[in-house]
C-alpha cells in the first residue's frame, strides 16, 4: 500500500474538466515529479492532495485512509505544502514563520516544547536561516523567503511534502541546495515528496518517477528514462529535447534543443 494514493481522481471548475481519472501512488522515501504544460491541472492536483479542494470523483488516501474523513488538523500533521507563491503580507520574523509549522501539534495556550524548539532550530539550520532568525520575513529576498517556507514545512515533520514550483524564486546554487536537502530528508525519513515544476532538468535529476499530465489525464508515468522520451516531450511540450546522463554526476538531465516546428 502506497503512503500517498490517488484513485481515479477527477475535478472540474464549473463545467470545465481540469483533471480526469488520475491514479497514482507515492511510496515512502520517493520523490515524484509532476510535469505538464500550463493549465493541465498540476496545481489543482496538489490542492486535492491536501484537501484544499475536494475531488468530484475518486479519492486521496494517506496510509490507506481517505483524507475526506480526516480533520484538517490531522492532515496538517501528515502533509506539508510548499506553495508556488511565498508572498507573506504580515511582519513576522523568520523564526515566527518557521515556528508555525508546529501549530498542528500544539495545545491551546501552550508554547513550544523543548522538542518543538529542537525541530525548529534544526530546520532553520538545514535551510541556512539561523542568522536570519530575527529578521522580518518581508525584508528578505524571494529566495530567502522561499527557504523560510520550506523550513516551515520541514518543522511539520510530515509524512508527505507537496511542492509547487519550489525553486522558482531561488538562485541556481540554492536550487541545488534545497532539492539536495529535500531528497536527503525523503531518503532518511521516508518522506513521500510530490513536486510540480516546469524545470525539466531539476525534475529529472532529483525525482525517482515522473508523471506527465496532458489533456487533464496521466499521459505517461514511470522513471525519467521511461517517460521523458523525445516523442513524449514533443507531444506534451512541443519541444525538441532528449534525456541524457550528466557524465560528472551520473544523474539524469535534459538537453533542450528548441521548439518543434509545426
Amino acid at each position: 500500500m502506497s503512503l500517498l494514493g490517488v484513485e481515479s481522481l477527477s475535478y472540474s471548475y464549473d463545467e470545465k474538466t481540469v483533471l480526469e481519472h488520475i491514479s497514482l501512488g507515492v511510496e515512502r522515501g520517493e520523490m515524484i515529479g509532476i510535469l505538464g504544460p500550463n493549465g493541465c491541472g498540476k496545481t489543482t492536483l496538489l490542492k486535492n492532495l491536501n484537501k484544499n479542494l475536494r475531488p468530484h470523483g475518486g479519492c486521496v488516501m494517506i496510509d490507506g485512509e481517505d483524507i475526506d474523513i480526516i480533520s484538517k488538523k490531522e492532515i496538517a500533521k501528515n502533509v506539508a505544502v510548499v506553495p508556488q507563491s511565498n508572498e507573506i503580507r504580515f511582519a513576522f520574523t523568520v523564526r515566527e514563520i518557521v515556528t508555525m509549522g508546529r501549530m498542528p501539534f500544539q495545545e491551546s495556550l501552550r508554547g513550544e516544547t523543548r522538542n518543538d524548539l529542537e525541530i525548529i532550530n534544526r530546520a532553520m539550520e538545514q535551510t541556512g536561516l539561523t542568522e536570519y532568525a530575527d529578521r522580518y520575513i518581508n525584508t528578505l529576498s524571494g529566495g530567502e523567503r522561499q527557504r523560510a517556507v520550506i523550513a516551515r514545512a520541514i518543522t511539520q515533520t510530515p509524512k508527505v511534502i507537496l511542492m509547487d514550483e519550489p525553486t522558482l524564486h531561488l538562485d541556481i546554487n540554492m536550487q541545488f541546495e534545497v532539492l539536495d536537502l529535500i531528497q536527503k530528508l525523503s531518503r532518511e525519513n521516508g518522506l513521500a515528496v510530490v513536486m510540480v515544476s516546469h524545470d525539466l532538468p531539476m525534475v529529472t535529476r532529483y525525482c525517482d518517477r515522473v508523471i506527465l499530465i496532458h489533456d487533464h489525464k496521466v499521459f505517461a508515468m514511470g522513471t525519467p528514462e521511461e517517460v521523458l522520451t523525445k516523442e513524449n516531450m514533443r507531444i506534451v511540450f512541443n519541444v525538441d529535447a532528449e534525456l541524457e546522463k550528466d557524465p560528472r554526476s551520473g544523474k539524469n538531465t535534459v538537453r533542450l534543443f528548441g521548439s518543434c516546428k509545426k
